[in-house]
């Protein structure tokens, strides 16, 4: 894709409007300063919104930009994929790696049954697996930076 030091911005979102529990959303954010932010929000049995931030060193912006570029997301092309109605599930995917910028919109993907079944199995599945890697990592960083209790 780019060269190392090229700035690196990424940004994944999942969620949807309903009438019942309003707006309910997970988003991560990595900005080139290193800055990871992670919101969860939804108002089922009247959850509160999580919000978590921390800087993560150079080393981890670098092996997820490496997951990133190993995933062959920039050889993808989203226009024969399913666009969501505005209050619809929805997933979002925003990568820029210096002057190339990504941007994948979808409705949300239950399942990989939803990825064999599309019209552009081979696009979706590399972008499925990326957002679950990028959760999956993100998730694990925050969870470790945030534990109360340490590991005996």
């Amino acid at each position: 894709m780019s060269e190392a030091h090229d700035e690196f911005y990424l940004r994944y979102y999942v969620g949807h409007h309903t009438d019942q529990f309003g707006h309910e959303f997970m988003e991560i954010e990595l900005t080139p300063s290193g800055k990871l932010r992670y919101a969860n929000y939804s108002n089922y049995n009247s959850d509160i919104l999580i919000q978590k931030e921390v800087y993560v060193s150079p080393a981890v912006v670098e092996e997820i930009r490496r997951i990133v570029e190993e995933s062959k997301i920039s050889s993808v092309d989203d226009s024969s994929w399913v666009k969501p109605e505005w209050k619809a599930r929805r997933q979002e995917l925003e990568i820029k790696i210096g002057n190339e910028h990504l941007a994948f919109t979808h409705a949300e993907i239950g399942s990989l049954l939803d990825v064999q079944k599309s019209a552009d199995p081979e696009g979706l599945r590399h972008f499925y697996y990326l957002a679950q890697d990028l959760k999956r990592l993100v998730l694990s960083l925050i969870s470790l930076h945030f534990k109360v209790r340490p590991i005996p």
